[in-house]
Parts: C-alpha cells; sequence; structure tokens
C-alpha cells in the first residue's frame, strides 16, 4: 500500500488513468457499475480514503451533464424516496464501517447482491407500483451498503431492472439517483475528513480520461438494444458480488 501523503509515481498513475476510463466506458452505458471496476484496483495501489473520495468528486462531476437529459425521462416518483432512504442511511454504513466486523459486513453484502442477481437471472420481475416505502427502502439498502463497502449499485439496479420499464427509463433512474445520493456520501465523507490534497490530485489526473470513457460508452448506449443493456447490467451485478468476496482479497486487492 502507498502512503496516502507520498506523490504517486507516473506509472501508477498511467494505471489508474487506464482503469478509470474502463469504468467511465461502463458509467456510460448502464449509468452505474464505475465503481465495482475502478474500486477494487484503486485500493490494492493507493489509500482506500483517497480512492473512495477522489471517485465520488469525479464520477458526481463528470456525470453531471447525463443527468440533465436523464432528468426528463426518469421516474421522480421512485427515484425521490430512493434517493432519500440513501442520504440518511449511508450514514449508517458509514457507523457500521467504523464500529463493525467488516469481513462479516462484507460477506453479508456478497450474499445480499447474489441474491439479488439470482432472481434477475431467473427472470422475476417486481410487479407490483414502485410504491414509495418501497422505493425508500430499496435506496435504505444501497446507502447502507455504499457507507460499508462502495458497493451501493446493486440494491436499486436491481429494483428497477426487474420492473417493466424500459432500459432507458432504467438506466435514467441510475443516473439521477446516484447524482442526487452523492450529495449525502460527500457530506459523509467531509465529516470524517476524507477530502484532502492527494484526493485533488487524483481527480486533476483521472476525471479527464473518465469524461472520455463516459461519452464514448453513453454514444454505444444509443446503438444497444434492451436485450443487451440487461445483460450487461447482470454481468456488473455479478462484478460487485465477486469483487466483495473477502476470499478474493489476495488477487483484487
Amino acid at each position: 500500500m502507498i502512503d496516502p501523503f507520498v506523490s504517486y509515481p507516473p506509472a501508477l498513475l498511467a494505471v489508474l488513468a487506464i482503469v478509470v476510463f474502463i469504468a467511465g466506458c461502463v458509467r456510460g452505458f448502464a449509468g452505474f457499475g464505475a465503481g465495482m471496476i475502478f474500486m477494487p484496483v484503486a485500493t490494492s495501489l493507493i489509500h482506500p480514503a483517497v480512492a473512495a473520495a477522489g471517485f465520488l468528486l469525479f464520477d458526481w462531476l463528470v456525470t453531471l451533464p447525463l443527468a440533465v437529459k436523464a432528468m426528463r425521462i426518469c421516474d421522480w416518483r421512485t427515484v425521490l424516496p430512493a434517493v432519500l432512504g440513501s442520504v440518511l442511511f449511508v450514514h449508517a454504513g458509514a457507523w457500521f464501517l467504523g464500529n463493525t466486523d467488516i469481513v462479516l459486513l462484507r460477506w453479508v453484502i456478497f450474499a445480499i447482491v447474489c441474491s439479488l442477481l439470482l432472481l434477475l437471472v431467473s427472470g422475476w420481475r417486481y410487479d407490483g407500483k414502485p410504491r414509495p416505502a418501497v422505493s425508500f427502502g430499496v435506496g435504505a439498502t444501497s446507502g447502507l451498503l455504499g457507507g460499508i463497502s462502495q458497493v451501493s449499485a446493486p440494491p436499486v439496479a436491481a429494483f428497477w431492472l426487474s420492473s417493466s420499464s424500459k432500459p432507458g427509463v432504467v438506466r435514467a433512474n441510475l443516473i439521477i439517483f446516484f447524482a442526487l445520493a452523492s450529495i449525502g456520501t460527500c457530506i459523509a465523507y467531509f465529516l470524517h475528513g476524507f477530502f484532502t490534497v492527494k484526493v485533488l490530485h487524483l481527480l486533476i489526473v483521472c476525471a479527464p480520461c473518465y469524461a472520455i470513457g463516459v461519452l464514448l460508452g453513453s454514444r454505444f448506449f444509443g446503438k444497444a438494444d434492451g436485450k443487451l443493456y440487461r445483460w450487461v447490467a447482470y454481468a456488473l451485478i455479478g462484478l460487485a458480488a465477486i469483487s466483495s468476496m473477502p476470499l478474493l482479497d489476495a488477487y483484487l486487492r
């Protein structure tokens, strides 16, 4: 592990730039998933708090233009309660991170993500109306997991993918959800003192590469059919499960 207060060598920054470009392509296409790609690699090379805070900032800044278009497409009736749940429970996740056995929590996350993925692949669909209480609960679960491990996408992604909504609406819901929920995460990270000069360094290096990746991924989404979108989303949720397994720490971190 490299000390967060020592200047990062160019070779390390080059590796991070490549990884963040790939993560940006995924984010632009699916509306989520970048953290699942970036965080396991980044936390094996730099301080986890720097990686998490840096990713939070450049993901939020770069994807804001996507949110402008998504605002006209997303289903606000289900997005806003989910955002409220996430903003409130991300602080609980941060508390658990500091006061509970992390390995046990990560096994719980692994079980939750795998269960959600199995339900989706089986063809299960949520046929009920997206009632505010259900949306709030899904968002709260997402915020809780995000505060613990930065694996926040699977609950909301599974919830909206299991609905009858079109891929464009699902993607727009995810984009708006993360754009707004990130505000709560920023507050939690600020209270924990995660925003440092080293985070700014990472932001300057990675943001341009991430922006190019997001742009390319967004253009590809416009040419893809709904079936491809769903299977890419399923693969990303599977990646989240694998990357959260403590057994694979020796290989992924």
